[in-house]
């Protein structure tokens, strides 16, 4: 690690199809960004477990999430990426800062309030417990920043006042975070329901673009994207199915707005459809490519994450010892 640029930790689950609304808000982003900052980049499988996991499946899903990370440029000379288990002082650090959390704070979080309404009697102590443990995974590697958005800025916010409370206990002992929010850019929507978000836990077939749905698969779910009962094609906030639209293709084009309105000017659904399907092709063909090499080498992704194991524990040992020490641990 630099001791000169800023370390930013980011976390992301295991659990879903990664989609290009994780690819162009997040994932993009973190590897633009791996010249300005150190990295450290957590698959967290223990937050993943908040709710039911086939293990199976969430093995590969590891295993898959880790390989389009590599694949979309997340570089092992640059950036340490592993995975959250095996670090077990993730778990000890998140059990000690729930001991110096109020129970009021943790009754704020607002994605509790909105994820146990759904779950009702089914919802788990881990749920309630997520905001601590990544605290936990944010605090034990000293980290500078954190890039979220605006859902999880709250749980920073949470962050910042755990370590404050504890500093203001014991003494100097974590570093504050600050939140990184990205620039405003390309919200992506559903393309089965334009107003909400495309999500990863979200089932349904033609909701959201997969990161390794195949060519086929591309067509197939923009052919039958919702629009609206209007013809004309233009950026219009107010028709939200027809600007999701439009905003996909900008943002994998580059084109400018005005040079998407003559591309169609004239021209049907049927042509945006295809047109946008077909940039997103070409565009994702590179990190498909990429994908296919890293997953044919045998036991290279384990090898990555593995290493990057190896390069955090260190730092993760140092936050456990000395915050051991101030509450009388060792």
């Amino acid at each position: 690690m630099s001791e000169k640029k800023k370390l930013v930790f980011s976390g992301i689950q295991p659990t879903g199809n990664i989609h290009i609304g994780n690819y162009l808000g997040a994932v993009k982003n973190w590897v633009a960004q791996q010249e300005e900052y150190d990295n450290i980049f957590c698959i967290v499988n223990l937050h993943a477990i908040t709710v039911p996991q086939d293990k199976k499946v969430l093995k590969k899903k590891t295993l898959e999430l880790a390989g389009l990370l590599l694949a979309a440029g997340i570089d092992p000379e640059r950036s340490s990426l592993f995975v959250q288990s095996d670090v077990p002082a993730h778990s000890e650090l998140a059990w000690i800062l729930n001991c110096y959390t109020p129970m009021g704070w943790m009754q704020r979080m607002t994605q509790f309030k909105e994820k146990s309404v759904k779950q009702k009697d089914e919802v788990t102590v881990g749920l309630f417990d997520y905001p601590a443990l990544m605290a936990a995974d944010i605090l034990l590697y000293n980290a500078n920043g954190v890039p979220v958005g605006n859902d999880q800025k709250q749980h920073v916010e949470l962050t910042r006042d755990i370590a404050q409370r504890f500093n203001h206990m014991y003494g100097e002992t974590f570093v504050i975070p600050e939140p990184i929010i990205p620039k405003a850019g390309a919200r992506i929507m559903g393309l089965d329901d334009p107003t909400k978000k495309m999500s990863k836990s979200e089932d349904a077939k033609g909701h959201a673009i997969g990161l390794l749905d195949t060519p086929a698969e591309i067509r197939k779910k923009f052919k039958r994207a919702t629009t609206d009962s209007e013809r004309l094609i233009a950026f219009d906030e107010n028709r939200a199915a027809m600007f999701n639209l439009l905003t996909i293709f900008q943002v994998f084009t580059g084109k400018s707005k005005s040079d998407i309105a003559a591309h169609f000017d004239g021209k049907g659904y049927g042509d945006l459809k295809n047109d946008i399907a077909e940039a997103v092709i070409e565009s994702l063909r590179p990190l498909h490519e990429k994908y296919q090499q890293i997953t044919s080498e045998k036991g290279y992704i384990e090898s990555v994450l593995a290493r990057g194991a190896e390069q955090v524990r260190p730092i993760a040992q140092r936050t456990i010892r000395k915050v051991r020490r101030k509450i009388g641990l060792e």
